[in-house]
Parts: C-alpha cells; sequence; structure tokens
C-alpha cells in the first residue's frame, strides 16, 4: 500500500466533491466527504477493477448503499479513468450521466443503480451468492450510511449474508454519527452496533475511517474470514476535511456558496 498515493487521491477526490456540488446547487457534501477515503482506499487499492474492461465478470463488486454519496462514488470512478473529467460538471444536470443518485445503466463503473437506502446491500447480497454459485474468486463490497441501518431491510439482507456464509462479501458502515435530522442517536439509536452485527453472524472489525493504515488492516482481517460476511465499522467524520462542515449535520444535503467553495478547497489542500 502506498500510503502517500491514497492520501493524494483522496484529496482530488474531496476537491471534486466540493466542486461538483457547488455546480449543481445541490447535493450531498458531509456524507460523500466521510466516506471517500474508504472508497479511494478500495477503487485504488483492493478491488479488482479495470476502466478499460468495466463488465469483466471476474471483477470485484462495489455497491454503494449510500446512494446519496454519489459524487464520491463518481469522483473515484473519475479519478480510475471510468469516464473523461468534464462529466462531473453536470452532477444533477438534465442529460448528465451523473445525476443525484449512482444509475447503473448511464455510469461506466457502477454495478448497481441505488438510492432508496436498505436495498444497496440488499443488492449486495444478492450479487454475492450469485457469485458463490458460480465459484468466482470475485468479491463484492458494499457502503452503507449509519443512519441507513435505521432501516428494517439491511437487517434482512445482513440475516440472509450470515446464513448463505458469504465470506466473499464485505460491508462497510460510514459510521459518522449524524443523519439529516441530526444525531443517529437522537432520531434511532443504533447501539451497540458490533453487538447487533455478532449476534446476526458476522464477522466484525473496527478501524478508523480516515487512516489508511487502519482501513488496510481491516480489510486485511477481513480476508482471513473464510465462513461469515464481514462488516468494518469505520468510524468516520461527517464533512471530513472541510473546517465548517465537519460534524455538522446541516451540511447533509446543502450546496456550498462561491466563498464556502474557495475555502473548502484551501481547507483540503492543506
Amino acid at each position: 500500500m502506498n500510503k502517500e498515493i491514497l492520501i493524494k487521491k483522496s484529496k482530488e477526490v474531496r476537491k471534486d466533491i466540493i466542486n461538483m456540488i457547488y455546480e449543481s446547487k445541490s447535493g450531498h457534501p458531509g456524507g460523500s466527504l466521510s466516506c471517500t477515503d474508504i472508497l479511494t482506499y478500495l477503487y485504488f487499492e483492493k478491488m479488482n477493477v479495470d476502466a478499460n474492461n468495466p463488465k469483466d465478470e471476474n471483477r470485484d463488486r462495489f455497491v454503494l448503499s449510500k446512494g446519496h454519496a454519489a459524487p464520491a462514488l463518481y469522483g473515484v470512478l473519475c479519478e480510475k479513468g471510468f469516464f473523461p473529467r468534464e462529466e462531473l460538471n453536470g452532477l444533477r444536470k438534465l442529460g448528465a450521466i451523473l445525476q443525484g443518485h449512482p444509475d447503473k445503466k448511464k455510469v461506466p463503473g457502477v454495478d448497481v443503480s441505488t438510492g432508496s437506502l436498505g436495498q444497496g446491500i440488499s443488492n449486495a447480497v444478492g450479487m454475492a451468492v450469485g457469485l458463490k454459485l458460480k465459484k468466482s474468486k470475485a468479491k463484492v463490497y458494499t457502503v452503507l450510511g449509519d443512519g441507513e441501518l435505521q432501516e428494517g431491510l439491511v437487517w434482512e439482507a445482513a440475516m440472509a449474508a450470515a446464513h448463505y456464509k458469504l465470506s466473499n462479501l464485505v460491508a462497510v458502515i460510514d459510521y459518522n454519527g449524524l443523519q439529516i435530522d441530526g444525531k443517529n442517536e437522537d432520531v434511532m439509536s443504533i447501539s451497540p452496533l458490533d453487538d447487533k452485527f455478532t449476534s446476526f453472524g458476522w464477522n466484525v472489525v473496527k478501524c478508523n475511517g480516515h487512516d489508511f493504515e487502519e482501513i488496510h488492516e481491516a480489510f486485511a482481517k477481513a480476508e482471513k474470514c473464510l465462513d461469515k460476511p464481514t462488516v468494518i465499522i469505520a468510524t468516520t467524520v461527517k464533512g471530513k476535511g472541510v473546517s465548517f462542515m465537519e460534524n455538522k449535520a446541516e451540511w447533509h444535503g446543502q450546496a456550498p456558496s462561491e466563498e464556502q467553495r474557495l475555502q473548502a478547497i484551501i481547507d483540503i489542500e492543506r
């Protein structure tokens, strides 16, 4: 793992997130910034994916279950070469391929269209079952929001994943503690998260979702688990990298002004 390259890539993706949302005048910066390091690690270190062969049957699959964090996914896909950089300027605009949530039919590199919370991990479980039946060595990775865990569908999927012993499935929880209405614990408590997944039959790993060495170690532990699915509970900061957005629920779904955009870029480049 080249930590310096990952840090550089994550900064570029964060700047893309800010610029995309500024240009579109709408979007979800907070949760996009909190999962940036996780997606950067997956696409530039972990996953077997090739922009020149995006439909390769042997590729690893990725599902952004928290589909509103699409700008983070678009940023890494662009950096990886799945589509031209000029497409980023069209976020949420009529006729553009990059809409508010990922669209499999329009965006190269997107394996599943997502948006309705809870359905992403359900798709990921189905994909993992299919790959297991084919005896494929490919893995399925999915990133969920912590607020998303309030959806009952998530736990149905979790139960199924354990039942079918899907060791080819790794779910990452972007655990930033906030959702659109405030703190998770105030809206609907999801604690104790590790105990809940353990009781559902999952291998549970924890890490700092902004420390690439810890992220690397967490995925290494997931690789060693051969009889059950793994969930990585990654502690993150909503709005990570932008001083006035960090740990602020109000930045769940609003665009920055021009002044705020400039300040955000300065913060990220530090």
